[in-house]
């Protein structure tokens, strides 16, 4: 995807699977940024940044995730990038904490951050023209948003920071954290109509909706591994779903 006068370059890398890592580069200086990237897949986006010459300046994370380890600290340490997540977090890995609304500068291209608290305490929007990464805020269509009984989840929290969905231009495209492969990430004026959250009028029926949601998903096989690791900053010596 390109835009942004054609300077951005823009990309969606996991294919094939569910969690979703977002490459923003600034096509004129070759500065890149990874946002929520994957440990699973780390030698793949070492192997991108050193074929294409990639100067990675930032390695973000929309909030701390329960159901993989982020390769965020991993980046950091291997590559001399910042580690970037919201004020709210618990991670002891971050070099740079954003507040509501702050900004940082890839190049020329502006990522700007939005606290979305509600499936973690620590969720944030990031966004750059033309595009909002959600992590587990938001989800496309009928995924409709992240489930808020996990660590430091709270539903009606989630539901008050819905407001924030005001701040975007309707044609801003959703790119979420999870969403099954194969998703085309669509506009935030289609998801007004198509996400079932977005059209609620209540916080009883989004509650009602959250707790049927839980229980039709059941436990989160990798949550006692990826929740230690991603708030301390270690990768653990055994990670069962690699061995």
């Amino acid at each position: 995807m390109g835009g942004f006068g054609q300077l951005m370059r823009f990309e969606q890398l996991n294919e094939g699977v569910w969690a979703m890592t977002y490459l923003i580069v600034d096509e004129s200086t070759q500065k890149a940024a990874l946002v929520d990237p994957v440990y699973d897949f780390l030698d793949r986006y070492v192997a991108l940044i050193e074929k294409e010459n990639l100067d990675l300046v930032y390695a973000i994370a929309t909030h701390t995730h329960a159901d993989h380890i982020t390769a965020c600290f991993t980046l950091r340490e291997q590559t001399g990038c910042d580690y970037v997540m919201s004020t709210e977090t618990a991670s002891l890995g971050v070099s740079i904490h954003v507040d509501d609304e702050e900004k940082i500068m890839l190049g020329s291209i502006p990522i700007q951050f939005h606290a979305a608290p509600g499936h973690t305490n620590d969720s944030m929007i990031v966004h750059v023209p033309g595009y909002m990464m959600t992590g587990d805020f938001l989800f496309n269509g009928e995924g409709g948003v992240g489930r808020d009984d996990l660590p430091s989840g709270r539903v009606h929290t989630h539901w008050d920071a819905l407001s924030v969905l005001e701040r975007f231009d309707g044609t801003t495209v959703v790119c979420s954290g999870h969403d099954p492969p194969g998703t085309e990430m669509q506009s935030l004026d289609w998801n007004r109509e198509h996400n079932p959250v977005l059209k609620m009028e209540s916080y009883e029926s989004f509650k009602a909706w959250q707790e049927a949601t839980a229980e039709k998903l059941g436990g989160v096989s990798k949550i006692k591994t990826a929740i230690p690791a991603n708030l301390f900053g270690e990768i653990p010596e055994v990670i069962p779903w690699l061995d």
